[in-house]
């Protein structure tokens, strides 16, 4: 006849903590990487230059007619910007970069249009359900 050991639950959880191979630890890994390692590898693969902003036809006219020229850091700025709305839910976000402001449809990656200082004097921004400083 065969004997099993069966352990009390006191037993059980002294195993468990005591070796965290066979137990479950606090931080769940696949492939040695840890949720957050993930997560931010993620969301940096969507800031990436893959994930190219579009410039509406209106935009890219405001930009043009208002002499304005970006920076590779105000672009990189305004695409992180549209990555946390993004995150937080938002569909159409005010995203403002420095003296520059830009209304971007999150979900198509579109920035629908763009205001310099001079024209963001009343500072009412209508249409949006976010808006991110970036």
């Amino acid at each position: 006849m065969q004997v099993q050991n069966y352990i009390n639950i006191n037993q059980a959880a002294e195993q468990l903590l005591n070796n965290p191979k066979t137990g479950s630890s606090t931080e769940t890994t696949v492939n040695g990487l840890s949720f957050q390692d993930i997560f931010q590898a993620k969301t940096v693969e969507k800031a990436s230059p893959e994930m190219s902003l579009k410039f509406s036809k209106h935009a890219a006219g405001r930009l043009e007619d208002r002499n304005i020229r970006m920076t590779e850091s105000q672009m990189e700025r305004l695409t992180e910007g549209t990555v946390r709305a993004q995150m937080k839910g938002i569909k159409d976000s005010l995203v403002m970069v420095d003296s520059l402001a830009f209304i971007v449809n999150v979900p198509n990656q579109t920035v629908v249009t763009a205001m310099d200082q001079t024209e963001t004097n009343d500072n009412i921004f209508t249409n949006i359900d976010g808006a991110v400083i970036a």
